[in-house]
């Protein structure tokens, strides 16, 4: 793929404008958005996402196109089961409503700049090192077991780096907005704003060193990586407010991610195979292995993630019903309260 200098100063240009739009935009009014805010702005950020794709189609080829959309979808999903840790963390740490948006703002740019630096490590290591595409596969693999072995998103949202920051730091309680630290009696304290800035940050960390892997196994062009990442983070923020508790009756989400991480996994050891220049491996030639086409790829991932909707819909309604719970009861919920919330 040929992408000139002036197709990345643009879209880095657009996206950096973006963020500066959202960051004044809240930064200048706290609030709580309305559904129709929050569901203008993501038809925006999914139309943006859909063009762009078939600017691509037709500009760069089918072939990059379907790579793109592939890409997207794929981190797509995984940004969604990101959403299950932000509704603790916000959870957790009892954000006051007016704050949340600003907060998850500031997740997601962290989540851009982890991303971007771990698309870079990994567009180096490809070009080096052919035997990467194994160890991406196999992390991948060992990732969907992980999944599938813990579908429960743990709901204590102290990491060991917010742990160790409640122990040795000076500590507010008070919420100040934004900021992450203030000066009282001349001392300085962090405030629970800062703790909860170290656990999004802490948590895109280790969604990117998943996520990464996983888009390399759809595409090899570090722009389309990018793109496709960007445009998942983008609406991210809008999704988490639209949707509310309703992410919570996604009861399979996890399954059907570790099917897709597994199969692009598979997909990756098998071009690693195809790829071979390992000694010990096949006396260091290729192997004929089959190849999974891009097009198949795309389809295995929109039928997991149609059946894992579908049966997470299901099953949440056939459980209301049990328990006499009206299946639309959440609708109107907040993503967030003050209070304690379970993810599932």
């Amino acid at each position: 793929m040929n992408v000139s200098q002036l197709e990345w100063i643009i879209t880095l240009g657009v996206t950096i404008a973006i963020l500066l739009f959202d960051v004044i935009v809240i930064g200048r009014r706290p609030h709580e958005p309305t559904k129709r805010e929050t569901g203008t702005y993501l038809t925006i950020y999914l139309t943006l996402a859909v063009a762009f794709g078939i600017w691509v189609w037709n500009f760069h080829g089918s072939q990059f196109g379907l790579e793109f959309f592939t890409g997207w979808l794929t981190e797509y999903s995984l940004s969604v089961d990101n959403l299950f840790i932000f509704l603790i963390i916000m959870a957790s740490f009892k954000v006051p409503r007016k704050y949340q948006q600003q907060a998850l703002l500031v997740g997601i740019i962290l989540a851009l700049i982890f991303r971007g630096i771990f698309i870079a490590l990994g567009a180096v290591a490809i070009n080096q090192f052919s035997w990467i595409f194994y160890a991406f596969g196999a992390f991948l693999v060992y990732t969907a077991i992980t999944l599938v072995r813990d579908t429960d998103h743990d709901d204590d949202a102290e990491n060991f780096v917010v742990r160790f920051a409640r122990k040795h730091l000076s500590l507010t309680d008070e919420w100040h907005g934004l900021k992450m630290w203030i000066r009282e009696n001349g001392k300085r304290l962090m405030t629970p704003m800062f703790l909860v800035i170290v656990a999004l940050g802490t948590t895109d960390l280790l969604f990117a060193l998943d996520s990464i892997p996983a888009i390399y196994g759809l595409t090899r062009e570090p722009y389309l990586v990018f793109t496709a990442n960007v445009f998942a983070l983008m609406g991210l923020r809008q999704l988490y407010f639209l949707l509310g508790d309703l992410l919570k009756r996604l009861v399979y989400l996890s399954q059907g991610l570790a099917i897709i991480l597994a199969f692009i996994g598979v997909k990756l050891i098998l071009h690693a195979l195809h790829e071979n220049e390992l000694p010990f491996i096949n006396g260091g030639e290729h192997v004929p292995v089959p190849e999974i086409p891009t097009l198949a790829s795309l389809g295995v991932i929109i039928v997991t993630l149609l059946i894992t909707t579908v049966a997470s819909l299901y099953k949440t309604r056939v459980h209301d019903v049990k328990n006499g719970k009206d299946s639309d009861a959440g609708k109107d919920s907040a993503p967030a309260t003050e209070e304690s919330l379970d993810p599932r």
